[in-house]
């Protein structure tokens, strides 16, 4: 699969004092592309809660923060999957401003029985469409 790419509007809520996307939320825009990603292809993931037990959390986090995103920019999210295992993937993202490297990360993320929250391998159907 080629990278998948998911536009965000930077808001005035995601920005610090100096008028600048506070840190942690580079997180959460790297979490709304993989979601976007996961819908994308066909899957919610409240249904892969609740029919398939499963959830998909962050195991890991490997951030580089390189220039600043700041309030009204237009920015894109790119997520890739670049290892799969039986219960993790582990996406390359990155965000950017009109071709601007802005952050870049390596992030884990593990499959879990939502019951018992212990490793549960990642279902075939979904493996076969992120590759």
């Amino acid at each position: 699969m080629n990278p998948f790419n998911w536009p965000i509007r930077v808001y005035y809520e995601d920005t610090d004092a100096g008028g600048v996307v506070f840190y942690a939320n580079y997180l959460k825009f790297f979490e709304r592309a993989r979601t976007e990603m996961l819908r994308h292809l066909g899957f919610e993931q409240d249904q892969l809660i609740e029919i398939q037990n499963l959830i998909f959390v962050v195991r890991s986090v490997k951030v580089d923060y390189l220039k600043p995103a700041r309030f009204n920019d237009l920015i894109d999210v790119t997520s890739a999957v670049i290892e799969k295992k039986k219960t993790s993937l582990i996406f390359k993202q990155s965000i950017l401003r009109e071709d601007i490297l802005l952050c870049d990360a390596e992030i884990r993320i593990a499959c879990l029985d939502a019951q018992t929250m212990k490793p549960k391998p990642i279902p075939t159907e979904i493996l076969e469409k992120i590759t």
